[in-house]
């Protein structure tokens, strides 16, 4: 699944920013010792003209947005930076595999003596394009096979199909994502989806097809996304074992909802980071665009990390999340928060902590809040072996985890709902080995000690693994 704790089933994301081409360093053009090169680094030149060489398809109103810094540039120096960020923005557009800067002075009748001519050589991605890749959940893996039209319209639109078969999950989808021409951060994106689930811990097995909207952009140093989702739900029984609760649930259903998130990510790493924090609040109201699912969702993520002595990480973070059901109807199955795994609340099986069905099946309903909080060392290997290489992929930590999870009764008042939250909490500590995958995902081998187990809670004690792209 997408999110450990907010939804039970979320599609993969397909659209967005592909980042996959890295945008090199820009090597220093070679400079002649003559005395016009000499010249030209110790006074101020001009930018006369910037040339594409090898556009195809790719309309040239979109890269003029781009490039339009580089003619600001005031001195050698300054031209190289600048060709560099614009190498680097047009790299970001995900239309180019390569481009190339060639800085020369200029030539022809009207060339000045300190004039620059500055050329971008580049070569556009094929109209179509496939992939084949495994990609890591939260303790989860997937098979992704991929179609991408890459600037099918000529200004930097990208229409993808993507087909994924995982251990719990299968999905495909279509997507299209157009960026604003010269603001790349600003952009929409459509999706048509379809996704099938499975979820042993609460025998449940959910289908859904949807359509979704979103406008992403920047304000101030925040990033911001605005949603429309409309999805129709079918639950059903995984298992014939199935709990009356569950089987209750069990039907179709419609759920159109409004949604917002907030996002601030000063992080060097999103997997393993050493230092900065991240602020995620997010946000949705379903129930007055349609569909028979009505409530409000909140729920807020917070980490802070920061380096130590010895090149250790100190890490703190903080999940919190709250359903409230709009009108008489109670709240859906698929809709609650879990909790537990080794993505999470270490220890303690994977979401099986919490409201429980009665019986001998013990399904894990979910709640309608919750609060997680962890603590973490991280510490290079011992002696440090393979130091700046093999090596660094690496980190042991030693880690402190509490939570809980519950259904409140919404007459009671606030006081009464976090007197309930700070009842029966569920904690673990224990110590482990991490290894980073890239900058995509990260695998933990853990030795847990679960403490405070409730009734009905399954554990996990001792070792543990987990492997996803979010962790507590």
């Amino acid at each position: 699944m997408g999110t450990v704790h907010a939804r039970s089933l979320d599609p993969l994301p397909m659209h967005g920013p592909e980042l996959g081409v890295h945008a090199d360093d820009i090597d220093a053009p070679e400079i002649d010792h003559e005395p016009k090169q000499e010249v030209l680094e110790n006074k101020d030149v001009v930018v006369q003209r910037v040339h594409i060489d090898g556009l195809g398809r790719t309309k040239e109103d979109l890269l003029t947005y781009e490039i339009a810094e580089v003619f600001r540039a005031k001195n050698l120096i300054d031209v190289m930076r600048r060709s560099h960020e614009a190498r680097q923005k047009l790299l970001r557009l995900g239309i180019f595999r390569k481009v190339e800067v060639v800085i020369d002075t200029s030539r022809g009748e009207d060339a000045l003596p300190n004039g620059l001519d500055v050329t971008f050589e580049v070569t556009e991605l094929r109209r179509m394009t496939g992939s084949y890749n495994t990609m890591v959940g939260n303790n989860e893996g997937s098979m992704v096979l991929g179609l991408k039209l890459p600037n099918v319209f000529g200004r930097a639109e990208k229409l993808t199909f993507q087909f994924s078969y995982g251990t719990k999950e299968t999905s495909y989808g279509l997507s299209l994502f157009k960026p604003q021409p010269g603001h790349f951060e600003r952009n929409i994106s459509v999706n048509v989806y379809k996704v099938t689930g499975q979820f042993p811990w609460s025998s449940l097995r959910e289908t859904d097809r949807g359509v979704s909207a979103e406008v992403s952009f920047p304000v101030w140093k925040t990033s911001q996304t605005l949603k429309w989702e409309g999805v129709w739900r079918e639950l059903g029984c995984l298992a014939r074992t199935a709990s009356f609760a569950v089987r209750e649930e069990s039907g179709h259903s419609l759920k159109s909802s409004l949604s917002h998130a907030m996002v601030i990510d000063t992080r060097n790493s999103s997997i393993l980071p050493r230092r900065g924090g991240l602020l995620k609040i997010h946000q949705e109201l379903a129930g007055y665009t349609g569909g028979d699912a009505s409530f409000l969702k909140e729920d807020f993520e917070i980490q802070l990390n920061k380096t130590l002595f010895w090149d250790s990480v100190l890490s703190t973070s903080l999940w919190g999340g709250l359903l409230l059901p709009i009108g008489e109807k109670p709240t859906s199955i698929a809709d609650r928060f879990y909790l537990g795994g080794p993505t999470s609340i270490r220890g303690f099986s994977m979401y099986s902590m919490g409201p429980q069905s009665e019986g001998m099946a013990g399904d894990y309903l979910g709640g309608e809040a919750y609060w997680a909080g962890g603590l973490h060392l991280y510490t290079p290997l011992p002696f440090r072996p393979g130091r700046g290489g093999f090596g660094d992929l690496f980190r042991t930590h030693f880690f402190l985890n509490a939570g809980n999870l519950c259904n409140l009764n919404y007459g009671e008042g606030p006081h009464a709902h976090l007197k309930k939250l700070a009842e029966c909490i569920r904690w673990s500590y224990g110590l482990g080995i991490v290894l980073r995958l890239g900058n995509i995902a990260r695998l933990e081998l853990n030795y847990c000690i679960p403490m405070g187990v409730q009734s009905g809670d399954r554990i996990c004690d001792g070792v543990q693994f987990g492997a996803g792209i979010r962790f507590l």
